[in-house]
């Protein structure tokens, strides 16, 4: 008689190489991971000592990122705001708030050398009860909110850099508007240098005769 199906000793593998993997904390490189270009930058910010730095520095870290110093030839983060903001869900019947939304804003910038910069902004959101019989649980609670959020715009941060290999595979930063916009005007430009060298043919034609 069998003790184990095969169902169930296939499924025990793959949870104990899972255990195994995680244990010696090894991370599979997947959809997110951030381009080898960046895997040296320097990291600075508009308050070097905020909890939102030390938490995106971390981040950096986890993703294998090394951090030096800045340099003009080093890819560069840099953490330009971040803001917490609120709006009323529900109310009690005193009218008082009930139920909150609090919504972290962040923004950054990412420059990458004789490749140009780029301005980029990640928010996450999250609700929670307002009880006013309870302020000092719900003051340590609405931290507790604020740091998850944190950490939750940090790694979006790390996804969002992912994205950037397509932008260092065509060597620009530019968004795709701008770059439409900056063949336009190239387009322009080289179309007043056509008709400028037309009429000037013109004029030195006229002036022979």
């Amino acid at each position: 008689m069998r003790l184990f199906s095969l169902s169930s000793i296939k499924l025990t593998s793959v949870v104990l190489a899972a255990t195994l993997l995680t244990a010696c904390g090894f991370h599979l490189r997947g959809d997110y991971s951030i381009p080898e270009e960046l895997d040296t930058m320097s990291l600075t910010s508009y308050d070097q000592y905020s909890t939102f730095t030390r938490m995106m520095r971390g981040q950096l870290r986890m993703s294998e990122v090394t951090i030096v110093p800045p340099a003009a030839n080093v890819p560069n983060l840099h953490l330009l705001s971040e803001g917490v903001s609120e709006r009323t869900l529900s109310l009690y019947q005193n009218t008082r708030a009930a139920e909150k939304e609090l919504t972290f804003n962040a923004s950054y910038r990412v420059t990458i050398p004789d490749l140009g910069s780029r301005e980029f902004t990640t928010n996450v959101t999250r609700s929670y009860l307002d009880n006013p019989l309870t302020a000092l649980a719900k003051s340590v609670e609405r931290d507790m909110i604020e740091d998850e959020m944190r950490k939750l715009a940090a790694s979006q941060i790390i996804r969002q850099m992912a994205r950037l290999k397509s932008d260092i595979e065509a060597g620009t930063m530019l968004t795709g508007q701008e770059v439409d916009e900056q063949k336009a005007q190239q387009r322009m430009e080289e179309e007043q240098d056509r008709i400028q060298t037309i009429e000037n043919e013109t004029n030195s034609i006229d002036l022979e005769q």
